[in-house]
């Protein structure tokens, strides 16, 4: 019972919150996170297309054992780590139950796995590479490859407002449960409990969505008031953000010392060839 109670204290919803948030805000920190974030995004996309160039098992385990590391590395949180493996897992059952149901022979299971494996090491990498960029870096790297500024600026906003939107619908659900009365009997696996509390869930939101419309509208105004549309436009503007990113030894060592682990992994897979 001690160590249940201990559980219940350590993992609870403000901890989903704060690892959400950790998550979200990237971690600056890490060795991924000192890295300029377009080369990071470069990257990202060269580890998610390999896969689908080749089906040499050798390969493959490499690139899960890769882009694993670099995860650690990254100091990706526990709980994105036991959300991806949740989807993971009950992928694999999902394909093994609908590949028996249709009298699938061996190879179905060997195409279907490898198929989830492929995905998984594309899920493996976007953690790694998104969990260490922050909003702004995010945002910049974005404007800085041509993507219009509306759209970068709304991805910097949205990570900006998700404390705010995941503080109000903690008080909003609170604010039901005060008002409202939580049932006597649980019933069977507390079937009573559940409908209650998935009911408060989900009519939190509306609520929320209704107060999300006039905050942002709010915001909308207030940059026009600033020349936010102006800035959009002008190149200075433009120039002056974008200063702060570098592209210096720290990048060129990063470029090299993983052109050499996917070298080597591809290398390995031609004298190994495994499928």
């Amino acid at each position: 019972m001690e160590l249940v109670d201990k559980l219940k204290k350590t993992y609870n919803i403000e901890w989903i919150k704060l690892e959400l948030l950790k998550t979200a805000y990237g971690k600056k920190e890490t060795y991924l996170g000192q890295v300029d974030p377009r080369t990071v995004i470069v990257w990202y996309f060269i580890v998610s297309l390999l896969p689908w160039f080749t089906f040499n098992i050798f390969i493959l385990l490499g690139l899960m054992l890769y882009t694993s590391v670099l995860a650690v590395v990254t100091r990706v949180s526990p709980l994105i780590i036991f959300l991806l493996s949740i989807g993971i897992l009950s992928e694999l059952g999902y394909i093994f139950l609908v590949v028996f149901i249709l009298g699938g022979d061996m190879e179905a299971y060997t195409s279907l796995l490898l198929l989830t494996f492929k995905i998984s090491i594309m899920s493996i990498a976007s953690v790694a590479a998104f969990a260490s960029m922050d909003p702004e870096k995010l945002s910049d790297a974005l404007l800085s490859f041509g993507v219009p500024a509306q759209f970068s600026f709304a991805v910097s906003y949205g990570y900006r407002m998700l404390p705010i939107l995941m503080d109000e619908y903690q008080q909003i659900i609170q604010s039901f449960r005060l008002r409202g009365k939580a049932p006597q009997r649980h019933g069977i696996l507390k079937w009573r409990l559940v409908y209650y509390y998935t009911v408060i869930v989900v009519k939190a939101f509306y609520p929320m969505m209704l107060n999300t419309a006039k905050r942002t509208r709010t915001t909308v105004e207030a940059l026009e008031v600033r020349g936010f549309s102006y800035s959009l436009h002008s190149s200075e503007a433009k120039k002056q953000k974008l200063s702060h990113l570098t592209f210096g030894p720290r990048e060129y060592l990063f470029i090299a010392m993983n052109a050499l682990m996917l070298v080597a992994i591809h290398a390995g897979g031609y004298w190994y060839h495994l499928t």
